[in-house]
C-alpha cells in the first residue's frame, strides 16, 4: 500500500514539474523556431571546412648503411642505455615539426593570400586569381608593425597603365606596372598577371591580397596538421589537414612529403659526402708517396743497371708470396687505423667519421656507424636549437662516450696489427737470413718494390671505395613512399548541418527552460495551490481566487458567470464541509477572514464572499474588525464618516442597529465599518461588548464575516478568533513568502487560531485551477474569450 502511495505521489510530482514548463509551450516553440532559423542562416553563411588526407610509408633503412648501423653494438655494451626510442615516433615528430612546416609554407608562398570581395561576401582565392604577387625583399619588423596596424591588406585595381593598390587604413594609393618592382613600405614586391586565370561569368567584385607574417601562417597550419600512425606494427602514416580550401590543403600535404624526403636524402648523403672528402684527401697523400717510391725505383735501376730482377729472385718470391700478402694486408689495416685515429683527434662533435674504408672488424665498423648516427641526430636538432639545449648536451655526452669507445677500439686494433707486423718482421729476418746469398742490391730493390706494391694496393683500394661511395651518393631513393597523394573528402567536416540544427534546437529549448527554471528557483513566493499544499499540509484549502485585471469589476454581481464568481461559489461549497460539525447552528455563522501581512486581499475576499452568500439569498453582514487600518471603507466611500465597531465598544449609549448600513451592492448585504481609529485597539477588542455585539448579529444574520487585521503584525485577530466558527486565512499568490506559511501552522498548533483553512488569492491565470488543469475547470467560462486573448495568456 505504501509503495503504491509513493508511486502515485511521484507521478503527481513529475506531472507538476512538467506542467510548470508545458504551460509556456509557445515560448518553447518560438525560441526553438528562432534558434533553428539562426542555425540555418549560420549554415548558409559559414565557410565549410574540408578534411584532406595523405598516406605514406616510412621505408626501413638498411641496417648496414652508414646512417643506421652500429647502434645495436653500443646498446649491447650499455653505452647508449636510456637513448632507445621508437624511430617511427621520431619521424612523426619530424613531420609535425615547425621547421618542416616552415619549409613547406615558404615553398608554396602561402604567407601571401588572395581574396575576392563582392558586396558583403569575401572569399579567399587559391591558384585561380587574376594576378600573382612575388616578394623580392621583406623587412620582418616593418611587416609586424603593418600587421598590428592592419595595413598589410591591399586592394588592387587594374587600369590602362597597369594597376593601383591601396589599403583602407592608408589614404595613399600606389601605382605600378605588371612585372616591375614596387615598394609597399615593408616589402619590395612584383605583381604579375596569372596566365592560367579563369574568369567567372560574374566578375563585378574587387580583388585584394594580404601579406602575413610567416611565423603566424606556420603556426596556423602546424596546429591544423595531424600525423598519426595507422598501426603500431607498421610504418604506415596518415597525414590530415582541415581547411576551407581543399586545393591548398592538398598542396600543403604533398609539399610536406616532398620536403621530408629532401631532408632525408640530405641526411643520407651527408655521411657519404664526408667519406668522399676523406678518401680524396687520402688519395692525394698516397699518390704523392707512390710517385716518390716509383722515382726511387727508377733511379735505383738506372744506377745499378738492372733489367730483370724478377728472374733472379723467382725462387725466393715463390716461397715468400704468402708472407708478402699477409704483410701487405696488416700494413694496410694498420695505416687505415692510424688514419682514422688522426681524423678522430682533429675532428669535433659535428664531424662524421668515414665509412666503408675496409677496416676489418665488424665491431669497429658498427661503432663508427653508431657514432655517425648520433652526430647526424645532433646536427639535425641543432638546426632549430642551441648547444644549451639539454638534448644537445645529452647527445654531446653520448658522442664523447662513443668517440672514446671508437678510439679505444681503433687503438686496440692498431696495437694488435703492430704486434702482428712485428711478428711478420721477425719472420722476415729469418727469411732474409736464408737468402743471404741474394745480393744486397736485390734486397734493396725488393724493398723499393715492396713499398711500391703497398702504396699501389692502398691506392687502388681507395679508388674502389671512392667509386662505391659515389654510387651510393648518386642513388638517393626517397625515404617516404607515397601510398595516397593528398585527397579531400567531398563532405565538409564543419559545420555539420545536422549537428548545428540539433544544437540550435537544443539551445532554443534550453533558453526558455533555463529562464523558467531560474525564475522558479529564485522564487520564494507562493505561486499556486501546489506550493501551498507542500508547505502547509496540515491546513486545508477551501478555494482559489483568480487574478483580476484592473479594468475588470472586482465585485461579484447577481447572476455573475465569471471565473471570479465561480471560484467563490466553490469556496463556499468547500466551507460547508468544514462546518459539518456545527449543524446545531442554523444561522449566525461567524467567518473570520485574516492573513499574515497586509496587502494579501482580506477585505476583497470578505466582500466578495459576502456578495456570493447574499446572491444565494443569505442575510450577510461584513464587520470591519481591523480597527488599526480599516479597508472596508474603500468599497463604500460614504461610510468613512459613519460610526462603527470601535465607537460601539467605547460608547455604551450607541445602539448597534444604528451603526449597521445597508449596502448598494445587494439588499441582503450590510456593512458594519470599523468606525473611528482608536489609540488602544487591543484593549477595546477585550471589551465584553464585543461578544454582546456578535451575539446580537447572530440573531439577525445568517453569516457574519469579520474582516480582521493581519495576525502576524498585531494580536487583534487572536482576540477575535475565539468568537469565530471558521477562520479563513488568505494567502496571496506571488506576494506571500513561503517562509511565512509556518506562522499559521504554528498559530493553529498553539490554539491561537481554530478551524483554520486557506484561501489562495490572486492566482495567475497560468497557475489557476490546480485541479482544473486536469479536469477542465474552465468549462463553460471561456466561450467569449477570443483566440488572441488565449494566446496573450500564455505570454503574460
Amino acid at each position: 500500500m505504501n509503495e503504491n502511495t509513493n508511486f502515485q505521489e511521484e507521478e503527481i510530482n513529475i506531472r507538476e514539474e512538467l506542467e510548470k514548463y508545458l504551460k509556456y509551450w509557445p515560448w518553447f516553440v518560438m525560441s526553438a523556431g528562432i534558434a533553428l532559423i539562426l542555425a540555418f542562416f549560420y549554415l548558409k553563411l559559414a565557410t565549410p571546412i574540408y578534411s584532406t588526407t595523405a598516406s605514406i610509408i616510412i621505408k626501413d633503412e638498411d641496417t648496414k648503411s652508414p646512417a643506421t648501423s652500429g647502434l645495436s653494438s653500443f646498446a649491447d655494451l650499455g653505452v647508449l642505455e636510456g637513448l632507445k626510442t621508437s624511430s617511427i615516433e621520431n619521424e612523426i615528430g619530424l613531420l609535425e615539426s615547425k621547421r618542416m612546416m616552415t619549409k613547406t609554407i615558404k615553398s608554396l608562398d602561402l604567407n601571401i593570400q588572395y581574396y575576392y570581395s563582392d558586396f558583403l561576401i569575401t572569399k579567399e582565392l587559391y591558384k585561380n586569381n587574376p594576378f600573382k604577387v612575388s616578394i623580392l625583399s621583406l623587412n620582418d619588423e616593418d611587416l609586424n608593425k603593418a600587421v598590428e596596424n592592419e595595413i598589410n591588406f591591399f586592394t588592387i585595381k587594374e587600369n590602362k597603365e597597369g594597376f593601383e593598390i591601396y589599403s583602407e587604413n592608408i589614404d595613399k594609393k600606389l601605382k605600378g606596372k605588371f612585372g616591375d618592382p614596387l615598394n609597399i613600405g615593408f616589402a619590395d614586391i612584383v605583381i604579375r598577371k596569372n596566365t592560367n586565370y579563369i574568369q567567372p561569368e560574374k566578375d563585378s567584385g574587387e580583388f585584394s591580397f594580404k601579406i602575413s607574417n610567416l611565423e603566424n601562417i606556420v603556426a596556423v597550419y602546424k596546429s591544423k596538421l595531424k600525423v598519426a600512425l595507422v598501426d603500431d606494427n607498421s610504418t604506415l602514416i596518415d597525414l590530415s589537414l582541415d581547411d576551407h580550401i581543399p586545393a591548398k590543403a592538398q598542396d600543403i600535404l604533398d609539399q610536406l612529403i616532398v620536403e621530408y624526403n629532401k631532408e632525408a636524402i640530405i641526411d643520407k648523403n651527408l655521411v657519404a659526402s664526408n667519406t668522399a672528402e676523406f678518401i680524396d684527401e687520402r688519395l692525394k697523400v698516397i699518390n704523392s708517396e707512390l710517385d716518390s717510391v716509383e722515382i726511387n725505383k727508377e733511379e735505383f735501376k738506372e744506377d745499378k743497371k738492372l733489367t730483370d730482377i724478377k728472374a733472379e729472385s723467382e725462387i725466393f718470391l715463390n716461397n715468400a708470396s704468402d708472407f708478402k700478402k699477409e704483410r701487405q694486408r696488416v700494413t694496410t689495416q694498420s695505416q687505415l687505423a692510424k688514419a682514422m685515429l688522426d681524423f678522430l683527434q682533429k675532428g669535433d662533435n659535428s664531424d662524421l667519421l668515414p665509412m666503408n674504408l675496409g677496416i676489418e672488424g665488424e665491431g669497429v665498423n658498427q661503432q663508427i656507424s653508431d657514432y655517425n648516427e648520433l652526430v647526424l641526430q645532433r646536427n639535425r636538432i641543432l638546426e632549430s636549437s642551441t648547444e644549451k639545449n639539454p638534448v644537445i648536451k645529452n647527445l654531446d655526452r653520448q658522442i664523447n662516450q662513443t668517440r672514446s669507445v671508437v678510439t679505444q677500439s681503433l687503438q686496440r686494433l692498431k696495437s694488435n696489427l703492430d704486434i702482428s707486423l712485428n711478428e711478420l718482421e721477425n719472420e722476415s729476418e729469418l727469411i732474409q737470413s736464408r737468402i743471404s746469398d741474394v745480393p744486397s742490391m736485390e734486397r734493396t730493390y725488393r724493398g723499393i718494390d715492396r713499398q711500391q706494391q703497398i702504396k699501389e694496393a692502398l691506392y687502388l683500394f681507395l679508388l674502389q671505395k671512392r667509386e662505391e661511395n659515389s654510387l651510393s651518393l648518386a642513388v638517393t631513393a626517397p625515404k617516404a613512399k607515397i601510398v595516397d597523394n593528398a585527397y579531400t573528402n567531398v563532405n565538409p567536416v564543419a559545420p555539420k548541418s545536422k549537428l548545428v540544427l540539433l544544437g540550435g534546437l537544443v539551445i532554443g529549448l534550453l533558453i526558455p527552460f533555463g529562464i523558467i527554471y531560474g525564475k522558479n528557483l529564485l522564487n520564494n513566493k507562493v505561486k499556486n495551490r501546489g506550493d501551498l499544499e507542500r508547505k502547509a499540509k496540515q491546513i486545508p484549502i477551501v478555494g482559489e481566487i483568480p487574478r483580476i485585471d484592473k479594468k475588470e469589476n472586482h465585485l461579484i454581481t447577481e447572476a455573475d458567470r465569471s471565473v471570479l464568481a465561480e471560484s467563490f461559489r466553490i469556496a463556499i461549497t468547500n466551507m460547508q464541509y468544514l462546518l459539518i460539525n456545527k449543524t446545531d447552528k442554523q444561522k449566525g455563522i461567524k467567518m473570520l477572514v485574516t492573513s499574515t501581512v497586509k496587502g494579501e486581499g482580506k477585505t476583497f475576499t470578505s466582500i466578495n464572499l459576502a456578495l456570493t452568500l447574499a446572491n444565494m439569498g443569505k442575510k450577510v453582514i461584513v464587520v470591519g474588525a481591523d480597527l488599526r487600518n480599516p479597508q472596508l471603507q474603500r468599497y463604500d466611500v460614504g461610510s468613512r464618516k459613519h460610526l462603527g465597531v470601535s465607537d460601539y465598544l467605547i460608547n455604551e449609549d450607541l445602539q448597534l442597529n444604528n451603526l449597521i448600513e445597508q449596502t448598494k451592492f445587494n439588499k441582503n448585504l450590510d456593512f458594519l465599518t470599523s468606525g473611528s481609529i482608536p489609540p488602544n485597539p487591543s484593549e477595546l477588542l477585550r471589551h465584553r461588548r464585543l461578544g454582546e455585539m456578535l451575539g446580537m448579529l447572530e440573531e439577525q444574520y445568517d453569516y457574519i464575516i469579520l474582516d480582521t487585521a493581519p495576525c502576524m503584525l498585531v494580536a487583534d485577530t487572536f482576540l477575535i478568533s475565539q468568537y469565530a466558527d471558521i477562520t479563513l486565512y488568505v494567502v496571496r499568490a506571488s506576494y506571500t513568502e513561503k517562509a511565512l506559511l509556518q506562522f499559521p501552522i504554528d498559530s493553529k498548533e498553539a490554539g491561537k487560531l481554530h478551524d483554520i483553512s486557506f484561501v489562495l488569492n490572486d492566482v495567475d491565470t497560468a497557475n489557476f485551477g490546480y485541479y482544473g488543469n486536469k479536469y477542465g475547470y474552465s468549462y463553460g467560462y471561456s466561450e467569449d474569450e477570443s483566440f488572441i486573448d488565449k494566446i496573450k495568456k500564455y505570454f503574460d
